[in-house]
């Protein structure tokens, strides 16, 4: 009997609809499908690739406001932030689609040709925190280097993927985007299954298990594996311009954001003044719904995120942390905008990844004690320094896929995502992420 994967409002827990779950065999008909589709895909010339995306992908702009809605309601971001998510896909799709159009180029050096030809089958499985974007930083390069897709959203967001592939897939070839509903087992079987090329956003401890089992048959990964930001703010910083991103950072999107900031490390000199700015811009923040007025801080994904949210929390109190601003109990589904001081080393909240609206920090003497306890991670997505004297120079020792001096992390333009250390295996984003997604073949003649 067919399951199906259920979705809930995370601000109260009301079931919004439901989808059908992938069996086994219903991904082994997926594939072969994506396969015939990538075979005729492939033959396609980069240019009628990069209209027909274009075409796929401006369908959806007269649902933009649908589908910004669905999104609120499944996600709990506001409807500006996912507003923003929307039209950011819906425009950043066709625009990362021209970029690869130049990167996948063919190219002459002197006596030989360097080729970008298609891998065949590509399976996506994204995330629920940012559940179109994540996934078309993927799709994208994927279908414009001539493969197929068989996208697995997240089963905490599955209506708005499906809202979002009812649309665009009618403008593509058949079969060449497909979509696959489940949790963890459909995401196993469809990494088991015969695929050429894995992408993959999500935790670490998701991602060795996708890499054990590709490893057998050796299929290509590219995954991004969260993070555990670090944030040195050093005495002549501009205080204030970095206790409003600090505060920014860490509450964005309720703190449910690879990229946020979970760790802050401040010289003692300034901290005091440091944590009453950051202290009242906590207190600024309302909590609630999504289409509640002034909400700038929605709800937690789930019950089991949200436990682990306050349990980090309650273990940073207990061993002797300050709390400036927030409470150790929380109403259900949300998470009150909460700053922590006095964080060390020994609290799970500096050890492990939140995800969630809290803000901690640590005081330091010694600027070398604070760049070894920003690098004392397994993860190594972002990293950002406020300062001015000495602020390059402590950027570069930090040990991340990218560093921020006096702003956040990513840049502008066609730039890399990318993520050092444990926090990712390959990337993508540029000319360079773009070939991840190819196979580079080089033609002598």
């Amino acid at each position: 009997m067919k399951q199906n994967i259920f979705s809930f409002d995370p601000s109260n827990g009301e079931k919004l609809g439901e989808v059908p779950a992938a069996s086994s065999q219903d991904i082994d008909g997926v594939i072969q499908k994506a396969k015939a589709a990538s075979k005729a895909w492939r033959r396609v010339s980069l240019e009628e690739r990069l209209v027909t995306i274009q075409k796929a992908y401006a369908a959806a702009e007269p649902a933009l406001h649908n589908l910004a809605e669905l999104l609120s309601k499944e996600m709990g971001k506001d409807i500006r932030r996912s507003t923003s998510e929307v039209q950011g896909t819906i425009w950043g799709g066709p625009y990362m689609a021209n970029s690869a159009l130049e990167a996948l180029r063919s190219k002459n050096t002197g006596g030989a040709t360097i080729e970008y030809v298609p891998l065949g089958v590509a399976a996506i499985i994204s995330p629920w925190n940012y559940p179109l974007a994540m996934a078309n930083n993927l799709m994208m390069p994927t279908l414009m280097a001539g493969n197929s897709v068989v996208w697995k959203p997240s089963e905490e967001t599955p209506l708005i993927a499906q809202a979002f592939f009812d649309i665009i897939h009618k403008g593509l070839p058949r079969d060449l985007l497909q979509i696959v509903h489940g949790d963890g087992s459909q995401g196993k079987t469809l990494v088991e299954s015969d695929v050429n090329i894995i992408g993959f956003t999500g935790s670490q401890a998701t991602g060795r298990d996708i890499m054990a089992k590709a490893a057998p048959s050796l299929k290509r990964l590219v995954m991004e594996l969260g993070g555990n930001d670090p944030m040195i703010v050093m005495k002549d910083a501009d205080l204030q311009a970095a206790a409003r991103f600090a505060v920014a950072s860490s509450f964005e999107n309720a703190g449910q954001m690879c990229i946020s900031t979970e760790r802050i490390y401040v010289d003692e000199e300034v901290a005091e003044q440091f944590e009453q700015y950051i202290t009242a811009l906590a207190a600024q923040y309302k909590v609630g719904p999504w289409d509640m007025d002034g909400v700038n801080i929605g709800p937690i994904i789930n019950a089991k995120q949200h436990s682990k949210i306050i349990e980090h929390i309650k273990d940073a109190v207990e061993k002797n942390a300050r709390l400036l601003h927030g409470t150790i109990e929380h109403p259900d589904h949300f998470i009150t905008p909460t700053v922590l001081a006095d964080m060390t080393t020994e609290m799970r909240i500096e050890q492990e990844e939140t995800f969630g609206p809290v803000v901690c920090v640590s005081r330091f003497a010694d600027l070398e004690d604070a760049i070894s306890r920003a690098n004392d991670s397994t993860y190594g997505l972002g990293a950002v320094v406020f300062g001015n004297a000495g602020a390059h120079e402590v950027a570069d020792r930090l040990e991340a896929g990218m560093i921020g001096v006096n702003q956040g992390v990513g840049g502008g333009g066609d730039v890399p995502w990318v993520g050092a250390k444990q926090s990712g295996f390959g990337f993508h984003g540029s000319a360079e992420g773009h070939h991840q997604f190819a196979q580079v073949r080089v033609v002598s003649r």
